[in-house]
């Protein structure tokens, strides 16, 4: 058994489970240091001795009973956005696993409360700082340059002013390539593009890609299918509707965010198109309402959990090299882009 398990790229807790003769369910509370279920010690020491062997890496050390450091997360405003609230707890389990607590603060993008706030935890056990937006989004970082002795990152923010900042970030360029992408895979071949506000480097980075995605493909960029918004629903219904009601209407739409397609949906209700026999629909963010829709909307889902979990193991383990990380998401087909 376990030569077999050796030829494997990557140990599972089932691997583990299967290994030392008790369920998956029993080794994640082991390995994760739960106490909400009695176990007997025997079984907890040989589920860690198994998982060791195996190569096992995500193996949590035992909590301190008090005196954890935290990590401080400074949000310009609280997160309503809930792809972002991923990132955030799979920062919090990233924490802990270090034995470490992670503590929000919402300094409403008012820099002389962030900094203010950053003095107090100057003053008590804290690992670091993670300095983060709900959305993707510039800041000012050198309001904040002196100003820091602990260790901070940068989470879903950047400051291209700041290069050697440790930085996370989705990938909004490669995103939009997926999605471009896919929609010509489809046969789609006139492809409208509706997007968000223009001074966001988000709006102009997935209006980039899309453009790239087009130009690979031989597809000419065609300036009146691309309709510029504010994100808002009641926007997106117009946008909708223009590009319709052109001579040639586009065969697929491809949408900057899920909350704005609900607009598009709306309008395409209202003009009596079926989606997707007649039209197909893309979008992006992956928000919980993408599985909700008739019919479910296919969508590119952040990769929000990794990047809250990699910004906060940067600073549990002491990296003192610059990092820039961009990373793209996944993107989940459903039935707004599969036709019948």
């Amino acid at each position: 058994m376990a030569k077999a398990m050796e030829k494997k790229s990557k140990i599972t807790m089932t691997d583990v489970a299967r290994e030392a003769g008790v369920s998956q369910t029993a080794v994640s509370l082991i390995l994760n240091n739960s106490q909400s279920i009695k176990l007997s010690e025997e079984t907890r020491q040989r589920v860690i001795a198994v998982a060791h062997r195996l190569g096992y890496k995500k193996i949590s050390a035992p909590h301190k009973t008090e005196g954890q450091e935290e990590i401080a997360v400074l949000m310009n405003v609280m997160p309503s956005y809930d792809p972002f609230v991923d990132a955030l707890s799979q920062a919090r389990d990233a924490a802990w696993r270090h034995d470490v607590l992670l503590t929000i603060y919402d300094y409403g993008d008012d820099s002389e409360l962030a900094l203010r706030i950053i003095r107090k935890l100057e003053q008590r056990p804290c690992a670091g700082i993670i300095l983060a937006s709900p959305i993707t989004c510039a800041i000012d970082f050198s309001v904040f340059e002196n100003c820091i002795s602990l260790p901070l990152v940068l989470l879903n923010v950047y400051d291209h002013a700041y290069p050697l900042l440790p930085t996370f970030l989705p990938d909004d360029y490669a995103n939009a390539i997926q999605v471009t992408r896919h929609l010509i895979a489809q046969g789609a071949r006139r492809i409208a593009h509706i997007t968000g506000d223009e001074w966001m480097d988000a709006s102009h980075q997935r209006l980039a890609g899309y453009k790239m995605a087009l130009e690979k493909e031989g597809i000419p960029f065609e300036e009146e299918l691309v309709v510029k918004t504010h994100w808002q629903i009641d926007e997106t219904q117009r946008a909708t509707r223009q590009v319709m009601q052109l001579p040639s209407p586009p065969d697929a739409i491809f949408c900057s965010s899920d909350w704005m397609t609900l607009g598009c949906y709306q309008a395409l209700a209202e003009l009596d198109i079926k989606l997707p026999q007649q039209i197909l629909v893309a979008s992006y963010d992956d928000q919980r309402i993408a599985d909700q829709l008739i019919p479910k909307l296919t969508s590119v889902q952040l990769p929000y959990t990794e990047l809250g979990r990699m910004a906060v193991e940067y600073i549990c383990h002491g990296e003192d090299n610059s990092a820039r990380v961009t990373m793209a998401g996944k993107l989940n087909v459903r039935g707004s882009t599969q036709k019948q």
